[in-house]
Formats: C-alpha cells, sequence, structure tokens
C-alpha cells in the first residue's frame, strides 16, 4: 500500500500520489481557500482541478462560518445509479438513440401527479424551476447508459442487487437554475465573506440548501425514469450520492461544517466514481475508519468524485478539431455512442480533456481509502440533442 495524502501546509492535504498529474493552479487555489477565516483543514483529492476562484474536487472543513461559494452553484449535484431491465446483450446504441430525441424537453403534464408526491415527500416546496426538473443541463452532467465490464466482488453485487447481464444507468446531475439562483443571491448580498453560523442570514441559507439538496436528488430520479421510459424499459436506483454540499460534521474533535465541492462522501457506504466518456467507472466501496482507512480525518471524509480534467473548458476545441472531426468524437475507443450535438460542448467534454480514471482509483487503493466491486463501460453516452 502506497502512501498518497501529501502534507501541502499544516492544514492543506492532497490525496495523490506523485505520479499523479495535478495543475500547479488548482494547488494555489486550494491553499488560498485554507486562508480564509475560519476554515480549519483543507483536502485535495486526485481529481483536483481548478476553476473560477475556488477548486474543484476537494474539501473545505470550517468551525462557526461557512461559505456558501466554496460548494457553488450546483448544489446537491451528484450521482445516480440504476439498473435497468434491458439485456446488455440487446443493447443497441443506434436503436437507443432513436428513442431519446424528446428527452430534453420539460416533462409533460403526464408527470405532473407524480412530481407533486414526489415534492411533499422530500418536502419540496419551491416550485420556481420545476419546468427543469428531469432534465441534465450542461457541462459535466450526463446520463450514460453503461455495462458491467469487470466483477471484482461478485457477493458485494449481487448484495447490491445487480446483475451482470442487465444494462445499468448512470445520471450526473444537480439542482440546475434553483442553486444558481441560491448562490447568486447569496453572493449578491454577502460577496464572498461567508456566513458566521450564530445567524439568521446562515439558517436561511441553510434552509436552501438543503432543500436544493432534495430537489437534486428528485432531478436525478427524474432524468432516470424518464430515460429508462424512452428505451421502454423497467429500472430500479441503486444508490445516490451527493458530491456538492456543505454537512455539519466533527472531524477531529471540533464541530463545523464540511463543504465539498466534486469531492464523494466516504462515510455513506457504497459510490461510483465516473470516467470520462471514453473511459470506465468504477463502483466502490470506501474503507471507513472502522474498517482499515488509516487517515479519514485527513482527507476530511471524502473521495475523488470522478476523473479530473486536464484541460480547461473552452480551448478544447483548439487543441483537437487539428486531429478529430465532430464524428470522430461522438464514438469511443469502445465503440459506445456519444449523443452530444453541441460542438463547443463535444470537444470540451472529449476523453482527452480528462485524466484517467485508473490513476484516480490507484490513487484511492494505494492510500487504502476505497475497495473496487466492479468496473462499467460506456454503452451509450446523453449530452445534449441540441445547439450546434
Amino acid at each position: 500500500m502506497g502512501t498518497t495524502v501529501q502534507t501541502i501546509t499544516d492544514t492543506v492535504s492532497l490525496l495523490a500520489s506523485a505520479d499523479t498529474w495535478i495543475e500547479g493552479k488548482a494547488i494555489q487555489q486550494l491553499i488560498k481557500t485554507s486562508e480564509l477565516e475560519n476554515i480549519r483543514w483543507v483536502a485535495g483529492m486526485p481529481d483536483l482541478h481548478p476553476a473560477r476562484g475556488y477548486p474543484i474536487g476537494a474539501a473545505f472543513f470550517s468551525e462557526e462560518k461557512i461559505y456558501p461559494a466554496l460548494i457553488g452553484n450546483d448544489i446537491g449535484c451528484g450521482m445516480s445509479l440504476w439498473q435497468t431491465s434491458l439485456k446488455t446483450s440487446k443493447a443497441n446504441p443506434d436503436r437507443m438513440a432513436k428513442k431519446l430525441t424528446e428527452i430534453e424537453q420539460s416533462l409533460d403534464s403526464s408527470w405532473n401527479e407524480y412530481i407533486q408526491r414526489c415534492k411533499q415527500h422530500k418536502n419540496i416546496r419551491n416550485d420556481d424551476f420545476d419546468h427543469a426538473l428531469g432534465t441534465i443541463g450542461g457541462g459535466n452532467h450526463f446520463a450514460e447508459f453503461q455495462c458491467l465490464d469487470t466483477v471484482y466482488d461478485e457477493q458485494t453485487l449481487q448484495q447490491l442487487g445487480l446483475d451482470k447481464k442487465q444494462l445499468q444507468l448512470l445520471v450526473h446531475s444537480g439542482s440546475r437554475g434553483l442553486g444558481q439562483s441560491i448562490l447568486t443571491k447569496h453572493v449578491t448580498e454577502h460577496s464572498h465573506q461567508g456566513l458566521r453560523t450564530d445567524t439568521d442570514a446562515f439558517q436561511h441559507y441553510l434552509n436552501e440548501h438543503d432543500e436544493a439538496v432534495r430537489w437534486a436528488e428528485l432531478n436525478r430520479t427524474l432524468i432516470a425514469r424518464r430515460f429508462i421510459e424512452a428505451l421502454r424499459t423497467d429500472g430500479k436506483p441503486v444508490l445516490d450520492i451527493n458530491h456538492n454540499l456543505m454537512v455539519n460534521r466533527t472531524i477531529k474533535g471540533s464541530s463545523g461544517w464540511l463543504h465539498r465541492k466534486g469531492a464523494t462522501p466516504s462515510d455513506q457506504g457504497y459510490v461510483i466514481i465516473p470516467g470520462s466518456r471514453g473511459d470506465y467507472s468504477y463502483l466502490v466501496s470506501p474503507l471507513t475508519e472502522n474498517n482499515a482507512a488509516p487517515s479519514e480525518e485527513k482527507h476530511l471524509y471524502s473521495l475523488a468524485h470522478g476523473a479530473g480534467r486536464k484541460w480547461q473548458r473552452g480551448n478544447c476545441a483548439d487543441r483537437l478539431s487539428h486531429k478529430y472531426k465532430r464524428e470522430d468524437l461522438q464514438k469511443t475507443k469502445f465503440g459506445s455512442l456519444v449523443i452530444c450535438n453541441n460542438k463547443e460542448l463535444l470537444y470540451d467534454e472529449a476523453p482527452q480533456a480528462y485524466k484517467k480514471c485508473e490513476s484516480i482509483i490507484a490513487d484511492l487503493v494505494d492510500a487504502g481509502l476505497i475497495r473496487v466491486i466492479a468496473r462499467l463501460r460506456p454503452v451509450l453516452t446523453f449530452k445534449t440533442n441540441g445547439g450546434c
């Protein structure tokens, strides 16, 4: 077992081996974030990469103060894994794609009763963004049909009710315009100064944050159900994990608030860590402090949430368009199909723009933080039908 938790400063750690490439700007952002008032510890994951002001792929622990900007606009973003009733052996990506032509439209009125029941069950009162429920959104969000390519732990797979013969569906999305509206309002009123936890403003943000997390969970459920319904098959949820949120937590004896920005919880059971659309995804079991993880608090009870970007969005087309035509990027090395009819997004989300997920998983395994249950291979990845 290798040692992959690097100490950057007294309060900043990086969960990555020396062989894992991390952009220098991301490290700078990680350190800069640790200097915010009342931030006690910061942990970067092996998929760490820079973003606007604050890095993605990190967890931040604070006392007596929170920082909504650390979580960002996509509150509750996460991954949902479903198993469909469609046999992998009968999955034809081209035929499947023909059934997904209307998948980006707002859900029609036939869904209204179900949506209202779900909202009531999850205590979601906000109606302003109902039109976006069941939609994926842009950026790195997706819905991807996958097959179980390699099984490393058959017993656990059976316990989860997963069958290698069945096609799986992985959904990555969040709170859409709702989360954006909450962050925009907060930054307008409070800039990036954060909120003390003994104020009414903190409680107001926390209430809105928690509702946005529940909204994001419902959104992934609706996305999964409409994709499964579009293929005229059935399906069941296996797991759902948020990687953009804030939770109350005691760490190293201190009670405070753990902010996750693109960091998967290691304390909520099985999780899935996806690669790019041209790479494998991995179903893993976190190894908690009760069963071998040596540095649970060092990495703030968090894991990587994906492969992590190598290239920033906006310049990927310049790097790739001379080598790859659009149609080249709509098929992967696995023979899987990519539905993405937005040229800029097609290049921005190309597999070449991401790290190899295998290396991210290797870092987590070497650190003694996870056990790999299964590897999944893409069959059809849906990004968008519209906008050229």
